[in-house]
């Protein structure tokens, strides 16, 4: 379904960049991913563009680690900052360094990756735990009455997140929705920030060969 939304509420720029054109993948006759040779700063003044032609209300990024934050934040003649940042943050890798970054600038961190995902999918790192299976996880819902997801996502809530979960099943959709009447306790809070490991599990390694591959930085 389409949305005819105009403007669009919020465009986020996904990074690294790929060359345009038909192809959503383009590659070489070697097979190697093509990429886009625009940097960081003419494709944000781009966007600026948008905004003021009124094609979308807000501006945002999303993979960007805080160097890249920093480019478009000093970028000479910059018009607006974006308003997010859309990266992967979960229990095991809960961007404690990024969302202090982005709190300071005013800018609202977006997770994704919540609740861990898929390990059969090909772009997901293998071999990692599952979140919804650690047992300091499931004891603190116990506690709380309530499932491992909410308390994972309650987590990020109170962390000053906004969280996205994606469900296909009902039941878990309507359940990602109750997570707005329980508070975790400080000892929770910090219970579950232990678990952190640093485990990334979408490293995009695809794009890695990219000047502008994120996820070489600590944060």
């Amino acid at each position: 379904m389409l949305l005819n939304l105009n403007p669009m509420p919020t465009c986020v720029w996904e990074c690294p960049d790929l060359e345009p054109g038909e192809e959503i993948l383009p590659k070489d006759t070697d097979g190697k991913l093509i990429f886009d040779a625009v940097d960081l700063c003419t494709t944000w003044e781009a966007l600026e563009k948008c905004k003021e032609a009124g094609l979308v209300k807000s501006i945002g990024v999303s993979n960007f680690n805080c160097k890249q934050l920093k480019m478009i934040l000093n970028k000479p003649g910059l018009k607006y900052k974006p308003v997010c940042n859309q990266v992967e943050c979960h229990l095991y890798f809960n961007q404690s360094k990024l969302l202090d970054f982005c709190k300071s600038k005013d800018i609202v961190l977006t997770a994704y990756g919540v609740l861990g995902s898929d390990p059969e999918k090909e772009w997901v790192t293998k071999n990692y735990p599952v979140i919804l299976e650690d047992p300091v996880l499931n004891v603190i819902a116990e506690k709380h009455q309530r499932t491992a997801a909410q308390v994972a996502l309650r987590y990020q809530l109170q962390r000053g997140l906004v969280v996205l979960a994606k469900s296909f099943t009902e039941k878990r959709i309507r359940e990602n929705f109750q997570v707005f009447d329980f508070q975790l306790t400080p000892e929770d809070k910090e219970t579950q920030d232990g678990l952190n490991g640093n485990l990334l599990y979408f490293k995009d390694t695809y794009f890695a060969d990219h000047p502008d591959y994120p996820f070489n930085d600590e944060y």
